[in-house]
């Protein structure tokens, strides 16, 4: 029997109509012409991670700058037993380069506003659906931009997040972007994925544009 745990969106095939920024094809290396060069590396089973040897972090940016989306990404979180709370497997999805939703092994904790699939510092997931260390996890996530008048925001940012096909966020908002306060709010910005210094795999990243909301 097979022990690990599967998502139901794992290997999720992208839409017609998605942009691929991280193709997932069987025994081939992804290329990255939609990221900015930050050292990040492919392998030819189709994942991808930050660089592992020393040297500056670096997140890794999106070429292309998104509003409203719908992203899926599949993650794996290394073990790290000697590690604890934000040194264990920790890395993030931000959109519009503000928003982020952590990413992080928080395997069997009382999941609070810094834990996996929390939007972080905001709001922590309704349920710890988090798959133990080593397991393919997934995010599908619906990401509304904020709307801006000028520097003053009308309404905030929206998210609505699956984790591992659980709805763990539903039209959450964030006041301000997460962990920066003092930065301001955008409608627009790269997505971007986090090097926190751990060796997060990522795999099957995909988003669809949408249009703006109605009201």
């Amino acid at each position: 029997s097979d022990l690990m745990k599967h998502p139901p969106t794992e290997g999720l095939k992208p839409p017609a109509n998605a942009i691929i920024l991280l193709a997932c094809e069987p025994s081939r290396k992804p290329a990255l012409d939609e990221w900015k060069e930050a050292g990040w590396v492919t392998t030819e089973d189709g994942i991808l991670h930050k660089h592992s040897g020393e040297g500056p972090q670096g997140d890794l940016s999106t070429k292309r700058e998104f509003r409203n989306v719908r992203l899926h990404v599949e993650f794996r979180i290394p073990y790290e037993p000697d590690l604890r709370e934000q040194a264990r497997g920790n890395s993030g999805v931000f959109f519009a380069d503000r928003y982020e939703v952590q990413v992080l092994d928080s395997y069997g904790l009382l999941a609070g506003a810094g834990d996996c699939a929390a939007i972080y510092g905001v709001a922590p997931p309704r349920i710890n659906a988090a798959f133990p260390p080593l397991s393919w996890q997934t995010y599908d996530i619906t990401f509304y931009a904020a709307r801006m008048d000028g520097p003053r925001m009308v309404r905030g940012p929206r998210l609505t997040v699956l984790w591992n096909g659980i709805k763990v966020h539903e039209n959450q908002t964030s006041p301000t972007p997460t962990g920066d306060p003092a930065r301001p709010n955008a409608e627009t910005g790269p997505i971007r994925l986090q090097d926190h210094g751990n060796l997060v795999y990522y795999r099957n990243i995909s988003v669809e544009e949408l249009p703006d909301p109605r009201e």
